[in-house]
């Protein structure tokens, strides 16, 4: 049987609760115990102890499989605060100030993000419509291809 790699899982559920990202913890574990570890160990670790994910993954936000050029955009960086913002995550002042700026844009401007991976730009602010019932176009189908980690097959 492998050698357990998780020296003081108290240890590891106190990084958690304080909010430690996936390199801190690799960073710690290299320079305290001489471990080389990988960022989904520390994602399964949460998994199987029933930790709160520190992301929030909303597909009714991002309906889309975002191409990897696009994905650091502006735009769907946005979506991403606001879905922390819907699922009830806490948010930092700068990202909420951000936020509400952007939120106020779309406001003003009558506009929903529109997502075409198709172009260079990749996302773009449309005239909304009446059939635009939140801050997106919504696709006539979603083809985001990232299912939630904490959504197994079979369970």
């Amino acid at each position: 049987m492998a050698k357990r790699k998780i020296v003081d899982e108290g240890e590891v559920i106190r990084w958690f609760e304080q909010g430690w990202t996936y390199q801190q913890m690799m960073d710690e574990y290299k320079r305290k115990y001489g471990i080389e570890t990988v960022s989904s160990m520390w994602g399964n670790f949460r998994y199987r102890k029933g930790l709160t994910r520190r992301i929030a993954r909303n597909d009714d936000l991002i309906p889309w499989a975002v191409k990897p050029e696009h994905r650091q955009l502006y735009p769907v960086a946005m979506l991403r605060v606001e879905g922390r913002r819907r699922a009830g995550m806490e948010l930092d002042e700068d990202r909420l100030n951000r936020l509400a700026s952007w939120r106020a844009m779309l406001e003003e401007e009558d506009a929903v993000v529109h997502y075409d991976p198709d172009t260079a730009e990749g996302f773009f602010y449309v005239p909304r419509e009446p059939q635009d019932d939140d801050i997106i176009r919504r696709p006539a189908r979603k083809t985001t291809q990232r299912r939630n980690a904490d959504e197994r097959k079979g369970t």
